[in-house]
């Protein structure tokens, strides 16, 4: 059954929400977040997938549920994205909000983390171009192997920093990077609804970044696939696939950093 024919409470689902936006009744509210509770656990064990022992599942579960409760209470049934697609977003937004702040992240993965993001702005500034492995590897003093090995240490981050918000001149317009990501289903950025100039910057990043490392993104965000998934598909090891996503994340995270100073 597709999501649009789904019915909750003996209701069709689009009809509830008009019902639910215009009524803001508690029993509707309550129908739905039984609906679809079951995702706040399935995105929190996407979220856990490589995270340290010390971050909980039954933590991220609980963050994810005022996800959920957001999206219930901005979810606009006209404007023709399933409930579905725009839940996972603020879900997996609000787990990562309140790992922020509790900064589990340790301090020195945090400083390498840095000090990729430096050598990579440093270099492409140098460069005018993007920067290879084998030109990062040799700026920071050691082998490609090495880089690679290091790249797996700060995989973790590397999920944090795409959800991290960027806002595009208005306090109620905001947009974080993982909402940006083309679909699979319209690789075109002029096919991507438009909000504001930071999107078109956001998705410009993205189209400049290598096409594996695209690729990796698009199957993780979109396609909902583990990175296991994402290395059958690309036939390389999983390990690989978790250093080309810490790769592009790194690489967008420069890029961005450098567009907005430059536009605002």
């Amino acid at each position: 059954m597709a999501d649009d024919d789904m019915i909750i409470a003996g209701i069709p689902e689009k009809e509830l929400w008009h019902q639910y936006r215009s009524t803001r009744e508690q029993s509707i509210r309550d129908a739905i977040v039984k609906q679809y509770a079951p995702l706040v656990k399935y995105v929190a064990g996407k979220v856990s997938v490589g995270m340290p022992q010390n971050v909980d599942f039954d933590d991220l579960v609980g963050f994810g549920i005022f996800g959920l409760f957001d999206a219930i209470e901005k979810f606009d049934p006209d404007k023709h994205v399933k409930f579905k697609t725009y839940a996972v977003t603020r879900i997996r937004g609000a787990i990562f909000d309140e790992l922020r702040t509790i900064d589990w992240v340790p301090r020195s993965v945090r400083q390498k983390t840095r000090e990729i993001d430096d050598t990579v702005q440093h270099l492409e500034a140098k460069l005018g171009r993007g920067a290879t492995d084998e030109e990062v590897a040799g700026e920071m003093g050691m082998s490609l192997s090495q880089y690679n090995q290091m790249m797996l240490k700060v995989s973790g981050t590397s999920m944090l920093s795409l959800n991290d918000v960027w806002y595009t001149g208005e306090d109620n317009d905001k947009i974080s990077i993982v909402e940006s990501i083309e679909s699979p289903n319209s690789l075109r950025p002029d096919a991507i609804a438009e909000k504001g100039e930071m999107r078109r910057v956001i998705v410009e990043a993205i189209n400049e970044l290598p096409e594996k490392e695209k690729k990796v993104l698009v199957l993780y965000y979109y396609e909902d696939l583990t990175l296991k998934e994402i290395g059958k598909v690309l036939d390389v090891t999983e390990s690989r696939i978790s250093q080309l996503h810490t790769k592009a994340i790194s690489r967008l995270r420069v890029k961005l950093t450098n567009m907005k100073k430059g536009i605002f």
